[in-house]
């Protein structure tokens, strides 16, 4: 009897240590809540805070799987806090000043889209694995503050600068955080540069016309020089999602651009940090206008050096990742062929070939140019 009390301790011991949820020990899991479309970055918003998520158990790094009412399912996709997956692979996201988690495709199709999701759906998150993806989270874990008092300068905290790279000339490029979407804390510090730059016209990728009404009408809207180019018809709302392999994406460059090049007078481009979409937009018009390789990745790794404090020199491990997870993979859907090296092709060249394709006229590709440059 003795023996076969033994026996049975040890074994329990051993389904406690081992195979602890077949011992009926509760799973980290959230279940059946309530999923939100998030259609500018594209992607389905699960709605549970940031903090309530992480208080559940689940930890930046881990292993998640999220499985929608309607059957879609990812399995083993990572939890992180930023977007730190290769363009075209899902995750889970918990960026800092989302309402609530998101799943999503880094700069893919727009998951909500894709999965079939309706309004009535759910969704349920499980932990797969505890810290599987722990190493990339560490490595790219930045965050930045909201907070004037902790930059030098107010361009610093705008990521507001000209643009003269390449054959651009002074004063007639811009590129900034939104001066309109407040969220950041940022748009009276970029209304108040782009008013002293006498800036004109406004391409703005984020937002659209009734997001931008929304920002007026809002309690302590403070951008009087913005307001006073929409009224005048000189912002350019594009409502641009990540996705820049998209055809809607490059529709709306084409539609940008188009009217950039059929008026005159210096712009700004701006998204909502001026990082990503801007990014995209000012690496394209920089290689157009004849900038190198290297002036396009000086100019991009400005608003990390801003935002991050992250420098080849600072940090050179999470410049490097940066520049080839972000812009890198930015240039290569341009130039369009796997063979070319990059770093010294003549990117004014497929610049051009690819705003044709995007049905750019070549006319207004030449005025662009001239825009920039002459």
């Amino acid at each position: 009897m003795k023996i076969r009390k033994a026996i049975i301790s040890v074994l329990l011991v051993l389904c406690i240590c081992v195979v602890p949820t077949a011992c009926g020990a509760k799973k980290t899991e959230v279940k059946s809540l309530a999923v939100l479309h998030e259609p500018e970055f594209g992607g389905v918003y699960i709605k549970i805070t940031i903090d309530e998520f992480n208080s559940r158990g689940f930890e930046y790094g881990d292993s998640v799987d999220v499985a929608f009412s309607n059957g879609y399912v990812l399995k083993d996709i990572p939890y992180y806090n930023g977007y730190y997956v290769d363009a075209g692979e899902p995750l889970l996201i918990a960026y800092p000043g989302y309402d609530y988690i998101k799943a999503a495709v880094n700069y893919g199709d727009d998951l909500w889209v894709t999965s079939g999701i309706k309004d009535a759906d759910t969704a349920t998150v499980t932990l797969a694995e505890h810290g599987k993806y722990k190493n990339v989270q560490e490595a790219r874990d930045i965050s930045y503050s909201d907070e004037r008092s902790k930059y030098t300068t107010d361009e610093e905290f705008a990521n507001f600068r000209c643009v003269t790279v390449g054959n651009i000339k002074d004063d007639v490029f811009y590129r900034s955080a939104s001066p309109c979407d407040n969220q950041h804390n940022r748009a009276p510090y970029v209304d108040d540069l782009i008013e002293k730059a006498n800036v004109s016209r406004i391409l703005d990728l984020a937002d659209s016309e009734s997001k931008i009404e929304g920002y007026i009408s809002a309690e302590g809207f403070d951008s009087p020089y913005f307001l006073s180019l929409y009224k005048n018809g000189k912002v350019i709302p594009l409502a641009m999602s990540m996705n820049y392999n998209a055809d809607d994406f490059k529709a709306k460059i084409a539609a940008g651009f188009t009217a950039l090049a059929q008026d005159s007078g210096s712009f700004l481009v701006h998204c909502t940090e001026g990082k990503d979409r801007t990014g995209f937009m000012c690496m394209l018009l920089e290689a157009l206008a004849g900038a190198s390789y290297q002036e396009i990745v000086d100019d991009y790794m400005i608003t990390y050096d801003n935002y991050y404090k992250i420098t080849e020199k600072s940090d050179k491990t999470k410049y490097d990742t940066i520049l080839e997870k972000n812009l890198v993979a930015m240039i290569k859907v341009v130039v369009g062929d796997s063979s070319v090296d990059i770093t010294k092709a003549d990117l004014s060249v497929y610049a051009k070939n690819f705003l044709i394709g995007t049905g750019m006229k070549e006319a207004d590709i030449s005025e662009l140019v001239k825009l920039l440059t002459e």
